[in-house]
C-alpha cells in the first residue's frame, strides 16, 4: 500500500478519510479474484464475525463457514457448550442448507416461529421416518388460524433431490419449475438439507471453509482471566480451528502471560490475540506467542470506550501501521471494528489486513442468535449489545458473590441494548456477505489485482476531506 504522490498525512486516519484510487488493471472479472486468506486459517473469504453474544452463534457459524469465512464463539459461553456447537457445526452439510422441520400434526403459530430462524425461509414437513411430505412458507401461513395444522396449508408438490446433486442442477431445476426450495434426500429418501434457487448461485460463487477432513471451520475465544492453559484444552480438544485470546486491552501483562498459558497447551491451530492498535503491542503479542493479532480499540457500534476514556486510534492508521509490523515479523492481522459499508472491508485489506471482524453489522440477520421482534411500526430488528457492556458483564460474572457482581457493573464500556433492524431487501448474513464481496472483488479490479496479497501491494490510497466523503454516497430520493 502507499499513498497517491507519496502524501502520507501526520495524523491518524478513519476509513471515511481515505479512498482507494483506480489503478491499470488486466483483471477483467470480478469472478477472477481470489478472496482466501493467507493467515492460515483456512477461510475462503477475509471475513470473521467477531465474539459477539448477540451476533456468533451456531447458525451465524454454519451459515458463515459455507460462505468461506470463520465466526468467533465468544469467551462467554461454557467450554462443554462450545464443545456442542462445534461438534454440530462440523456435522452440517458444506453444500446444503439445515433444513427446519415440523410433523403434519403441528400448528401454524409453531411453523410461524421457525420460519425466520433461517433465510431459507421454509419448513419441511416430514413423515416418522424423516421422508419430506410438504413445504410451508410465510405465504402459507398469511390469513390462517394459527392454530391450524400444517397439513391443512402445506404445499405438497415437493422437489426432492439427491444430496450430490450439482448446484447448478439445483438451480435448473428450480429456476423452470413453481417451486422456490429443494429438498435433499438420501437414499432412503430421508430429508438431508434444504436449497433455495439463491443457494445454488451462491455455491457456485463460494468455497466452503473446511477443515483437513472437510468440516465447516469454527473459532472460539478465551479470556485472559481464570486458568488459561485449561480453557484452551477444552476448547482445542473440543475441535476448534483458530483459538482467540480476547480482551479489551491487549497489550497488559495479563494478555502476554495467557499467550505464554496458551501456547504450554501446544495448540496447532493458529492463535489469535488482542486487541492493540500500535506496532508495539504487535511486537509484544507476536513474542509472547500470537500467530495473528487483533486491531482496534474503541471503533465498534457498540463500544463506548473512547467517549468513555478518550483511549483508542483511528482505524485505519492502526491497521495499517500493526499490519506492516505484523509482515515483517511474518505474521498476520485482524482488523477488527469500525465497518459499515463494504468499502471499510476494502480499505481495511488494502491497509494489509488478512481479515475484517464484523459485529453489530451481522447482528441485524435470521442467523444471528437473537430473538426476532417488531417494533413500534411493526419492523422487525433484533437487539445487540457490546461485549464490555453492563448487560455482558453481567452475564460474564453471573458466578460471582452479589458483592463483586454489582461493583463490576459500575464500569461499563459499551451499549447494553441497540435495535438492529433486519433490512426486508438483505434479511439473511449471506446477503451482506454478497454485497461485502462483490465490493472486495470489485476492488482488487480496479487495483489490478487477483488475490489479496496482491491488492494490499497493489493499492494506492488518497486522503479526503468529509465533503468528498459525503460526495461518494448515493442519492437515492434525488437532491
Amino acid at each position: 500500500m502507499r499513498f497517491i504522490e507519496g502524501h502520507r498525512p501526520s495524523y491518524d486516519l478513519t476509513y471515511d478519510d481515505v479512498f482507494l484510487v483506480p489503478g491499470r488493471s488486466a483483471v477483467d472479472s470480478r469472478f477472477g479474484v481470489d478472496l482466501s486468506t493467507s493467515d492460515g486459517t483456512g477461510a475462503t473469504i477475509p471475513i470473521v464475525v467477531a465474539n459477539m453474544t448477540a451476533v456468533a452463534g451456531r447458525r451465524m457459524a454454519e451459515t458463515v463457514a459455507r460462505r468461506g469465512g470463520l465466526v468467533v464463539l465468544p469467551q462467554d459461553v461454557a467450554p462443554e457448550a462450545v464443545a456442542e456447537i462445534v461438534q454440530w457445526v462440523k456435522a452440517r452439510h458444506t453444500v446444503w442448507d439445515t433444513p427446519l422441520t415440523l410433523r403434519s400434526g403441528d400448528s401454524v403459530a409453531d411453523a410461524v416461529n421457525l420460519l425466520h430462524k433461517r433465510a431459507h425461509g421454509a419448513v419441511v414437513v416430514i413423515d416418522d421416518d424423516g421422508r419430506p411430505t410438504g413445504v410451508v412458507d410465510e405465504a402459507a401461513c398469511a390469513g390462517v388460524d394459527r392454530f391450524t395444522r400444517l397439513h391443512d396449508v402445506a404445499d405438497e408438490r415437493i422437489v426432492t433431490l439427491p444430496m450430490d446433486t450439482a448446484p447448478r442442477d439445483v438451480f435448473e431445476r428450480l429456476h423452470d419449475g413453481t417451486q422456490r426450495v429443494a429438498l435433499g434426500v438420501d437414499a432412503e429418501g430421508r430429508l438431508r438439507g434444504v436449497m433455495t434457487s439463491l443457494g445454488a448461485l451462491r455455491a457456485g460463487v463460494y468455497q466452503p471453509a473446511l477443515d483437513d477432513a472437510n468440516r465447516l471451520r469454527v473459532a472460539a475465544a478465551i479470556g485472559v482471566n481464570g486458568d488459561v492453559t485449561a480453557k484452551a484444552e477444552q476448547l482445542l480438544q473440543a475441535g476448534v480451528d483458530t483459538l482467540v485470546v480476547d480482551t479489551a486491552h491487549g497489550h497488559q501483562e495479563k494478555m502476554l502471560a495467557a499467550l505464554k498459558a496458551v501456547r504450554e497447551a501446544r495448540p496447532t491451530v493458529p492463535v489469535v490475540a488482542g486487541n492493540v492498535v500500535t506496532a508495539e503491542g504487535v511486537r509484544d503479542l507476536v513474542e509472547a506467542g500470537a500467530d495473528i493479532v487483533k486491531v482496534g480499540v474503541g471503533p465498534g457500534a457498540m463500544c463506548t470506550t473512547r467517549m468513555m476514556t478518550g483511549v483508542g486510534r483511528p482505524q485505519f492508521s492502526a491497521v495499517a501501521e500493526c499490519a506492516a509490523e505484523a509482515r515483517r515479523l511474518g505474521k498476520h492481522v485482524w482488523a477488527d471494528g469500525g465497518v459499515r459499508h463494504p468499502r471499510d472491508v476494502a480499505l481495511a485489506l488494502a491497509a494489509g489486513a488478512s481479515s475484517v471482524m464484523i459485529g453489530s453489522w451481522f447482528a441485524g440477520t435470521y442467523e444471528s442468535p437473537g430473538d426476532l421482534q417488531r417494533d413500534e411500526q411493526g419492523r422487525l430488528y433484533k437487539e445487540s449489545f457490546g461485549m464490555a457492556s453492563k448487560r455482558a458483564v453481567s452475564a460474564r460474572t453471573r458466578t460471582d458473590n452479589a458483592f463483586d457482581r454489582a461493583r463490576k457493573g459500575l464500569f461499563e464500556e459499551g451499549i447494553s441494548t441497540s435495535r438492529m433492524r433486519l433490512d426486508p431487501t438483505s434479511p439473511g448474513v449471506e446477503d451482506l456477505l454478497d454485497a461485502i464481496t462483490a465490493g472486495v472483488r470489485s476492488a482488487c479490479t480496479y487495483a489490478g489485482a487477483q488475490t489479496l496479497e496482491e491488492f494490499h501491494a497493489k493499492a494506492t490510497i488518497g486522503v479526503q476531506s468529509a465533503a468528498g466523503f459525503a460526495e461518494g454516497r448515493p442519492l437515492p430520493s434525488g437532491w
